[in-house]
């Protein structure tokens, strides 16, 4: 009979542990992500009926701070046209359809 070799087993973890986010900073960064959305759908929401019937299925982005909004019906134009102007800022990008959806899920 053939003698086997015992296999090692492979511990899974992180390759560097040193580098964890702990979880008080991942809910922070979690909170002021939903705090910028919900910016960004209210300014979606007011400006949405004036431009839903000449910009429709069109892409918008927009910076939640300053209530900026750049429309366009290639989505990489307008974060182009967004990024001219906020080149460091936290962008949302809605579509101008019924949803607000940028695709289907």
């Amino acid at each position: 009979m053939t003698n086997t070799k015992p296999v090692r087993r492979r511990y899974q973890g992180r390759i560097f542990p040193e580098f964890t986010v702990p979880p008080e900073e991942l809910a922070r960064r979690e909170a002021e992500k939903n705090v910028r959305g919900q910016k960004a759908r209210i300014v979606f929401d007011q400006v949405f009926p004036q431009l839903i019937d000449e910009h429709y299925n069109c892409f918008i982005v927009i910076e939640p701070n300053s209530g900026d909004y750049f429309v366009d019906p290639d989505i990489e134009i307008a974060e182009q046209k967004a990024r001219q102007k906020y080149s460091d800022g936290w962008l949302v990008t809605f579509r101008l359809n019924e949803t607000g959806a940028c695709d289907r899920i």
